[in-house]
């Protein structure tokens, strides 16, 4: 960059100062926003290089590898199979041929032999009526011989001889890799509770055009922010803490109910869910002490009561009939301060099991459920969690858990000992690559990962990489 002679108009303050040329933008700048337009550069050049790093990474993990090698290996097996097993039948099919030719040469030895005694009888001319009987029976036995000969050919059966094989090119189920740092979609403006911010935030739901729904807990409502928004605006509660129909508290989780647009809200301290709709307000359940819902694609409603220690069931409009789907009843099927559920289109139920460090799973109509994530005690190595909360599982069966005291996000294939982090893990913080106390998870129909960083007071937005 070339110094200015004169002063000159700076591109950011817009003030007559001596500036320097960019080279790569042609603008003049001052020399405190020359600087400040460097760290931009230099921010765009630490984002350029993460994304390399990531694509060396995804790069490598998909490079050839032994198993492609020993599928050559196979080939080449087969091709030395299949050889042998046509060499083997042409040479059974060769001696068949030969020993059929062989029924000629029987034939004219017995000719040459029965020509040999009639020349010898009639020479001596001694024979009688056994003589000449024999010698009768030999030519008609020869005669049939001849007159009957073996068919030969050759057939070709219309099913393979051999082992076909081929290749089978598909594609390996794709295992997302998001973006390492965020991008705060909501709040991120301190702890407060004006509309730019929020408070210790939970639950969230992300609708089918991006925008976001915000279970505030310290602020006794429920946000959306709409894609994109620089603020969000209140659809429930807001009206200060309380048990009034317009009020809610301590609310830790939302769902959207997108077959008639409403919204229903865990309202953990007035122990009920309710619904609203259009500013009109329902109890639907009442007197358990709730944390997590979860709705599946029949319509029936999940909650996680934390004192009980139990899952139940409700369908839509019958909620004096709830069913226990997860309970204390006996080994397997224990909890201890379930938190966040889930509900697969096969209507498992995952739950994070926050007082036991891990995630449990039911089949529907299971007697008893499974650990799927975590269960070796607290801590933060790759097969442990600590204080699990937010919970999604996608259409791989691959779970996702918000690791709140490792502050990071966790993926696990169920079966598999350890998982993976996803994102976070760096130190609790607020960078754009830190989380502080994850909680509630989404995902946006692209694949984008929401993750509520709850002390941080913001929702983060992790960008898929395609």
């Amino acid at each position: 960059m070339a110094m200015a002679k004169n002063k000159t108009l700076c591109f950011t303050c817009n003030k007559d100062k001596i500036t320097y040329l960019c080279e790569g933008c042609l603008k003049n700048f001052c020399l405190m926003d020359l600087t400040k337009h460097r760290q931009i550069l230099n921010q765009e050049l630490h984002h350029i290089i993460t994304d390399h790093h990531q694509f060396k990474q995804i790069f490598n993990e998909q490079k050839p590898n032994s198993h492609d090698l020993s599928l050559i290996d196979q080939i080449n097996q087969w091709e030395k199979s299949s050889i042998d097993k046509i060499k083997q039948k042409a040479k059974d099919c060769i001696a068949i041929v030969v020993k059929s030719s062989q029924t000629f040469n029987d034939i004219e030895k017995k000719f040459n032999a029965l020509s040999e005694q009639i020349k010898q009888i009639h020479k001596e001319d001694e024979f009688n009526e056994i003589n000449l009987n024999y010698l009768k029976n030999q030519l008609i036995e020869i005669t049939e011989e001849l007159n009957n000969p073996l068919d030969i050919s050759i057939q070709q059966d219309s099913q393979p001889f051999i082992n076909e094989i081929s290749i089978i090119l598909s594609k390996k189920p794709k295992f997302n890799k998001w973006k390492q740092d965020a991008i705060t979609v909501a709040g991120g403006n301190g702890k407060g509770q004006e509309l730019n911010q929020l408070q210790c935030s939970l639950g969230i739901f992300i609708d089918k055009t991006k925008n976001i729904f915000i279970a505030d807990f310290w602020n006794h409502r429920i946000v959306e922010w709409k894609c994109n928004a620089k603020q969000g605006q209140i659809i429930a509660g807001g009206n200060g803490k309380g048990n009034r129909m317009d009020q809610l508290n301590r609310p830790t989780d939302v769902i959207v109910d997108q077959r008639n647009h409403s919204i229903i809200i865990a309202d953990s301290l007035n122990r009920r869910v309710i619904q609203w709709m259009n500013q009109n307000q329902q109890i639907l359940i009442k007197n358990i002490d709730y944390w997590g819902l979860a709705m599946d694609k029949h319509g029936f409603l999940y909650v996680s009561d934390y004192r009980k220690n139990e899952v139940r069931r409700w369908k839509m409009g019958e909620y004096n009939k709830g069913i226990v789907v997860i309970g204390r009843n006996g080994k397997g099927n224990q909890l201890n301060l379930p938190r966040f559920i889930f509900v697969d289109e096969d209507q498992s139920v995952y739950v994070s099991d926050w007082g036991n460090n891990r995630v449990m799973k039911w089949r529907k109509d299971a007697k008893e459920g499974i650990v799927v994530v975590g269960g070796n005690g607290e801590g933060g190595n790759l097969n442990q969690l600590s204080s699990p909360e937010g919970l999604i599982v996608d259409d791989l069966g691959q779970i996702y858990v918000a690791d709140v005291g490792n502050h990071r996000v966790m993926r696990w294939c169920e079966g598999k000992e350890e998982g993976e982090i996803v994102v976070g893990g760096n130190g609790q913080g607020n960078q754009t690559h830190q989380l502080n106390r994850p909680m509630g998870l989404s995902f946006d129909d692209e694949g984008n990962l929401y993750v509520v960083d709850s002390w941080n007071h913001r929702i983060e937005k992790f960008e898929i990489i395609l």
